[in-house]
């Protein structure tokens, strides 16, 4: 074995689970391991989702993948499908299956592990810088609120804060690696309560306490927006977008989802975000096709996420999840008619996404520059501080830089193989000048 194997790290699903990989690799890389990029090393991570039957097909497509690439590789593999069901994950060809309770000692469990085999080098390839412009940071975990379709809290068990030094602590730790953008996640991180410090506080002691350029909150839930929390956008820093999950625009469906809010709450939290905040970027999840959604019922959520004027729709067919209790629910949609539905949800989706971005074009926004889109092509991809995702071309490397763009046209319009390709078409995206 190499003195210094190589490691690459896959994530699936939500952005606590990339905090959590990006915790694993950092942990990897202090202990001499060569953390890498691609699919090929000579130890895999694979960090799982569980949230839906797809996100399980992915996971068990993944591991099957990374052994048919690395056949001698040590594989491990973490997350919460990991959690759920480990005995399919090592069917596929898993070394090591850690749920979320053991994540964090994925490290000693896999040097344990490498003791006891003969690990061949796959002859990887060269170490890639890591990205330094975006990194999520972990604040608060699990969640006790069990509503109806949602599998989270029964993988996702112990519920606990990061303390408020721990977090200030490694935020700063990424403005020191050249972070630009640190991204607070969580199951729940509405929810935060370390001591007598809510999430209002802790954002105003990251502001106060450290350097960094952009702060950005993953997802809130309606009732968790105060107005309080709203008045702490005065500062530039923090980034112009909103995540809030509705899940269904029918007051019935959320009722028998067990969702803690209605929706007259939730237009009252979008109405508050955008007094404040005209600019703000709210974006937000829909599940169609849920036990007993009629066809009433759907439209009343399509009417409702066309009159939120949404930037984002993510959409999806609801998919029954052992042990919750929609599993058991009757009234069943089919999976003709969930297909229907999200189709016309996606067109909604496609539609408000163009509206939003072309309220902005000929501004200039503060945007945040990532990589080039294609090696040697001088097009670079970032976000605008509403998290628009934009385009523009440089004879120099912009790249990790917060730079003012002004926004000219939608990207679609732009030479189609430069603008990095994307299952929703590039919808709202923009292409854009450095001024």
């Amino acid at each position: 074995m190499n003195s210094k194997p190589s490691v690459a790290i896959h994530t699936l699903g939500c952005k606590l689970n990339q905090a959590e990989s990006e915790r694993i690799g950092r942990a990897l890389a202090e202990s001499g391991y060569a953390v890498t990029g691609g699919d090929r090393a000579d130890i895999l991570v694979l960090n799982t989702c569980t949230v839906t039957h797809v996100a399980d097909r992915k996971s068990r497509h993944m591991v099957r993948m990374l052994r048919k690439n690395n056949p001698h590789a040590l594989i491990a593999v973490t997350g919460c499908y990991a959690e759920r069901d480990a005995g399919a994950l090592s069917d596929c060809g898993a070394d090591i299956v850690a749920g979320n309770e053991k994540k964090m000692e994925l490290l000693q469990i896999i040097k344990g592990k490498l003791h006891q085999i003969n690990l061949i080098s796959q002859g990887s390839a060269p170490i890639e810088q890591l990205d330094r412009v975006r990194s999520f940071i972990k604040i608060q975990d699990g969640c006790r609120n069990y509503c109806s379709y949602c599998i989270v809290p029964l993988v996702r068990r112990q519920v606990c804060c990061v303390p408020v030094d721990d977090v200030i602590a490694e935020v700063g730790s990424r403005v020191d690696d050249g972070y630009k953008e640190v991204v607070l996640t969580g199951t729940e991180i509405g929810a935060y309560r370390y001591e007598q410090v809510d999430l209002a506080d802790l954002i105003e002691r990251i502001l106060k306490r450290t350097a960094i350029q952009r702060l950005h909150l993953s997802s809130l839930q309606p009732q968790q927006i105060t107005a309080d929390l709203i008045d702490l956008w005065q500062d530039r820093r923090l980034c112009r977008h909103f995540h809030i999950a509705l899940q269904s625009g029918s007051e019935a469906v959320l009722k028998r989802m067990r969702r803690r809010y209605n929706v007259n709450e939730y237009r009252k939290a979008v109405n508050n975000i955008r007094k404040k905040i005209p600019e703000a970027a709210v974006t937000t999840d829909i599940v169609v096709g849920f036990p007993g959604e009629s066809q009433a019922e759907f439209e009343e959520s399509y009417v409702f996420g066309k009159e939120m004027e949404f930037a984002a729709i993510h959409v999806f067919a609801y998919s029954p999840r052992p042990d919750t209790f929609a599993a058991s629910m009757p009234g069943r949609v089919s999976e003709k008619v969930k297909k229907e539905r999200s189709l016309r949800m996606l067109d909604l989706a496609a539609v408000s996404a163009e509206n939003f971005s072309a309220r902005f074009m000929g501004q200039t926004r503060d945007v945040l520059w990532e990589n080039e889109v294609k090696k040697g092509t001088g097009v670079y991809s970032g976000l605008t501080d509403n998290y628009i995702r934009v385009y523009t071309r440089s004879r120099v490397d912009i790249s990790n830089t917060i730079l003012r763009a002004k926004m000219t046209a939608p990207a679609m319009n732009a030479d189609k193989s430069l603008v990095r390709a994307s299952t929703k078409g590039n919808y709202g995206e923009l292409w854009s000048e450095i001024v």
